[in-house]
């Protein structure tokens, strides 16, 4: 049995939280240990999961212009960086993608860790991929088979535009998607209607509501990893009635 999710969605809408409930739910459902991923280069998963992060594979990529040792060749040392840069938590593993801060090619690098994370990967159930803001990172077949795409979006035009979007894309690449949700965040009052876009991109049961939530926002507010939400907070709530739904669903 198994699971790998790929988040998805406009940035600021709430996706690495979001991540961070599902992650928390595996875990907690027995679901464990769950590899999670920060895919973003602006890495903050591990906030929201509440664990300390020392090192990225952008840091890696950077290193391994200079530092690596005599004798040792590339591969066997990012290898060595990829085990560095994993945080073991409760129940879970993360490692956090970062990006590089100079100029230059990081091809060579960047094979090299894609080929280090697919072997990885292999090692966990339950995969969760917190992916960078945007679309541009689903172009790179970072991730070729994802059982649910999980696109989080606020209830503005733009965010639900930017989810069809990121489903009109991987549709056209050679990725296999079991199924896919939206669900919108933050929402005061449940709109009447939806946009055509999301209308056609999204079947009824293929969207779901998260309310705005205060607990949340005083969370965020004052840096509590937002995962550990209280099990009454209206969010925690909607997220677990969710999440039941899609792994009864999409768990393999």
């Amino acid at each position: 049995m198994g699971l790998t999710v790929a988040m998805g969605g406009k940035g600021g809408t709430g996706k690495t939280t979001v991540a961070g409930l599902l992650i928390r739910y595996l875990i907690d459902h027995g679901m464990k240990p769950v590899l999670a991923v920060d895919a973003d280069s602006n890495s903050n998963l591990n906030e929201v999961l509440g664990v300390a992060l020392n090192e990225t594979l952008g840091d890696a990529r950077e290193q391994m212009k200079t530092d690596v040792p005599v004798g040792m060749t590339k591969d066997i040392y990012m290898e060595l960086k990829v085990e560095q840069s994993l945080v073991e938590g409760d129940g879970f593993d993360l490692i956090a993608m970062g990006r590089p801060e100079g100029a230059g090619c990081y091809c060579a690098a960047n094979n090299l860790l894609s080929g280090l994370l697919d072997r990885l990967i292999e090692s966990y159930d339950y995969l969760v991929v917190d992916n960078e803001a945007g679309m541009e990172h689903f172009s790179r077949l970072t991730q070729k088979d994802i059982d649910l795409l999980l696109l989080v979006s606020d209830p503005s035009r733009r965010g639900l535009t930017a989810a069809c979007r990121i489903v009109e894309l991987v549709a056209s690449l050679p990725i296999r998607i079991g199924g896919k949700m939206l669900v919108v965040n933050q929402v005061r009052v449940t709109p009447e209607s939806w946009p055509e876009d999301v209308i056609k991109t999204f079947k009824e049961d293929e969207i779901a509501i998260f309310p705005a939530d205060p607990v949340l926002a005083e969370y965020d507010r004052t840096g509590k990893p937002t995962a550990l939400l209280p099990a009454d907070s209206a969010v925690a709530q909607a997220a677990m009635a969710l999440f039941d739904a899609l792994i009864a669903k999409y768990r393999k």
